[in-house]
């Protein structure tokens, strides 16, 4: 792990998928709103227990520095989740405010918004509506709004019961166009803390509600032998409760007495007579875990090879890498080993492992942190690594500037500077990583104020064990593009050009992983598959929704969805 502060890109702020849990007070400007407004409320889609509608206003008024519009439910209807405006309630009430990104006031005094929504018995259409507190007496248009429960579809949850109509696509998806294949998305169990309790471990790898489907655990592979016991149990619950999950150890240095400076601190080098023993000491490590029920799937000869703390720490070139895993790789059994996981993946701690046919054989996979990786040109595929078949990990990042000096925001899911911090860096990267044809991405520590579980840090805010919003944004890879699936082509149409999306292909589905970091949505984006497709699953994280679910319309081999701004999304299509 590196303390570091990186530059960081520039931040949109305003989210879009917005939702509040109770009605906000909103100033209204005063004589700021024509009576003679009107309002088109279409109920643009319905499924059992759910629906989906689109409002338009028209003749605003002018000037107007922002719009409030209010309407009552009279059959019990609940607003879930909303895009191009922020949407409140408090009981029968609704309340729809414009956001920043919407603009005050379009010049064609015109705006238009969309949420999903919750019924029962009935869904009527609200037929009175209010703008900034006065009353539209341009008349409302109720469309689509039956008044009793349709007959429900065969797959109520993904999609509603009208299907879009057949239309040029937004993103197709090309399964001739294969690139890498997936090992999965991780976190790291404490280094030199304490272990995850059961439950919170459950959290992070299950994939259940609320769970985040983490298929990759690092651990730390201490010098001390007496210390490997501390994460067992957390590791086998891991093995155990989760699907597929792989285990990757790490060690931060060797024995002290086996190193140059003579200290675990601060580099200094492995001894060269000492390099059987540091290959029978990651041998013995794996054995021991090996006899407690845990397999390590990866075993990596060291974290940061060129980083030089003042904590465990040990110093390597890439020759000498070259020359232990050529003598010494094969002495590490039941395990695949990986080089080098240096801190921007500098090519000269793996090139000389790479191209060396002896060395190359003993490794099963080239690892590497994120840090600078990006500024130096790498966060790109490695030509060499895929010439040889070596799968690529990126192994650790950690990145928190959102909290300043330390601001009590990350208990807070619906914190703006938080989000955008999870979406514009965080997000993309692993976005970046796929297209890079990276095998794997793994992040710091799993449990922490700033990651996917809360670790209960008073001054953070968060509840120990309970997910994080960079969790569920997270969650939105590893919860659906599962180990063994394959990244797969697709090309976009114009509209789709804000959308930054990866497809990939594994258990008869094809899933679409979208970020969508403009202030715009991209409102009925046809997906189009290369077959006819079953059923369709959407999932949203945004600001104010975590790994919610959305409708999604399937005609044939074509599904609709409304992507919303500053968001990322799934799409899970069965085939």
């Amino acid at each position: 792990m590196r303390r570091l502060r990186l530059p960081r890109t520039a931040l949109v702020t305003a989210g879009t998928v917005l939702l509040a849990s109770a009605a906000a007070a909103v100033a209204m400007p005063a004589g700021a709103a024509a009576a003679g407004c009107s309002v088109n409320y279409a109920v643009a889609s319905q499924w059992q227990g759910g629906f989906g509608a689109n409002v338009t206003i028209t003749n605003l008024g002018d000037p107007v520095s922002g719009w409030t519009l209010t309407w009552s439910y009279g059959a019990g209807q609940t607003v879930t989740q909303a895009w191009s405006a922020t949407v409140t309630q408090s009981g029968a009430n609704v309340t729809a405010r414009n956001v920043d990104y919407n603009a005050a006031i379009p010049t064609n005094g015109t705006a238009s918004f969309g949420f999903n929504g919750s019924w029962t018995s009935s869904n009527p259409a609200p037929t009175s509506f209010a703008l900034n507190g006065v009353t539209c007496t341009g008349g409302t248009t109720p469309t689509t709004s039956p008044t009793s429960s349709p007959t429900p579809t065969p797959t109520p949850t993904s999609s509603p019961s009208t299907p879009p109509p057949n239309g040029p696509a937004d993103i197709t998806v090309n399964t001739a166009t294969k690139y890498q294949t997936v090992d999965g998305f991780g976190a790291a169990v404490s280094i030199w803390g304490g272990a995850w309790s059961t439950a919170e471990t459950q959290t992070l790898v299950g994939l259940g509600p609320n769970q985040l489907g983490l298929s990759i655990v690092r651990t730390g592979l201490s010098p001390v032998s007496s210390e490997w016991g501390t994460q067992v149990s957390a590791l086998k619950t891991a093995k155990s409760y989760g699907s597929n999950v792989k285990i990757m150890a790490s060690p931060w240095t060797a024995p002290a007495a086996w190193k140059t400076n003579n200290s675990r601190t601060n580099g200094g080098k492995l001894r060269t007579d000492y390099y059987d023993d540091y290959a029978n000491h990651l041998n013995s490590y794996v054995q021991y875990m090996r006899n407690q029920g845990v397999t390590i799937d990866v075993t990596s000869v060291q974290n940061e090879p060129d980083w030089h703390p003042d904590y465990d720490s040990m110093d390597w070139s890439g020759t000498e890498l070259q020359t232990f895993v050529r003598e010494q790789g094969a002495k590490v059994q039941n395990t695949k080993l990986m080089v080098a996981e240096a801190v921007n993946l500098n090519y000269s701690y793996t090139d000389p492992t790479l191209n060396d046919a002896a060395a190359r054989n003993n490794i099963g996979y080239i690892g590497g942190h994120l840090y600078g990786t990006e500024a130096s040109g790498r966060l790109k595929p490695y030509p060499l690594a895929q010439q040889y078949n070596k799968p690529v990990w990126m192994t650790e990042w950690n990145l928190h500037e959102a909290d300043g000096s330390g601001s009590n925001i990350w208990g807070n899911p619906s914190n703006a500077t938080v989000w955008n911090e999870t979406l514009d860096d965080i997000m993309r990267t692993v976005h970046k990583s796929m297209e890079s044809n990276w095998s794997a991405y793994v992040w710091w520590y799993g449990k922490r104020y700033y990651s996917f579980i809360g670790d209960g840090e008073a001054a953070y805010g968060t509840t120990a064990g309970a997910p994080l919003k960079r969790g569920y944004a997270f969650s939105q890879y590893a919860k659906y593009v599962r180990p063994g699936y394959q990244r797969i082509g697709l090309t976009k149409s114009s509209k789709a050009s804000p959308l930054e999306v990866t497809a990939y292909q594994g258990d008869g589905k094809v899933t679409l992983v979208i970020l969508n970091r403009s202030t715009s949505a991209v409102n009925n984006a046809v997906i189009q598959a290369p077959q006819n497709v079953s059923k369709a699953e959407y999932v949203a994280t945004s600001q104010n929704a975590s790994a919610a679910s959305q409708p999604a319309g399937v005609n044939g081999n074509q599904v609709s969805v409304n992507v919303g701004a500053r968001s990322i999304s799934t799409v899970v299509l069965t085939l």
